[in-house]
């Protein structure tokens, strides 16, 4: 079993991520590093390695390895920033933004997602965990380098953006299913910041930040 694990863990790299254009090779080597059977229920350990989400509980879901290695590649870690995540799930992202950056900072409104987080990522020094409510903003003693929310938004709070530092950037689904595009939002100035979109995903939405229903008369 372990072998054909390690086997489906090099396969996810070289035969998925890879020939998606992930071609940063820290990113790679993040991929690399962290076990995504360590993030999964037993029962979907064989597909842990699948370019697929995955159910974590509470009607939540851990993004495919794919789309985490292209959101990795977009935001362009450096060693010495501070990162903040919106949505904690799992802790296997979290634990990959770790391997890229000084500190990370993830907020999880489930409690029980963070709490099982925590005893997966309670080796890794640089992550600490907080539990709350993200969905049009977090309260942060500083201003951070980079923002990473893995759940889509209809529209991005402003909160978000001005808790950026200047040069600073975030990673954001924008849009209603199916049409999302996920978009590289830098703070170019105190009060200017330029939007990207890198490329086109499906994610669910963030809690609290659903799209209202639409009427029909």
């Amino acid at each position: 079993m372990e072998h054909d694990l390690n086997k489906s863990h090099y396969n996810m790299i070289e035969q998925q991520v890879r020939p998606s254009d992930v071609l940063e090779l820290r990113v790679l080597s993040a991929l690399a590093a962290i076990m995504r059977e360590d993030f999964v229920a037993e029962d979907l350990v064989p597909l842990a390695y699948a370019d697929t989400e995955l159910p974590i509980g509470y009607g939540q879901t851990m993004l495919s390895p794919v789309v985490e290695g292209r959101f990795l590649q977009a935001l362009d870690i450096q060693q010495e920033e501070h990162v903040l995540e919106i949505g904690t799930g799992s802790g296997y992202f979290t634990a990959l933004l770790a391997q890229l950056a000084k500190q990370v900072s993830s907020i999880e409104l489930i409690a029980e997602l963070s709490e099982q987080a925590q005893q997966k990522l309670r080796e890794i020094e640089n992550i600490a965990l907080y539990i709350g409510d993200a969905s049009q903003g977090w309260a942060l003693p500083d201003r951070v380098d980079v923002i990473v929310i893995t759940a889509a938004f209809v529209t991005v709070p402003e909160r978000y953006k001005h808790a950026l530092q200047v040069g600073g950037r975030m990673l954001v689904v924008v849009g209603v299913s199916p049409a999302m595009e996920v978009q590289i939002i830098k703070r170019t100035a105190e009060r200017q910041w330029q939007t990207e979109t890198v490329f086109e995903t499906v994610i669910p939405a963030m809690i609290n930040a659903e799209p209202k229903p639409e009427f029909e008369f």
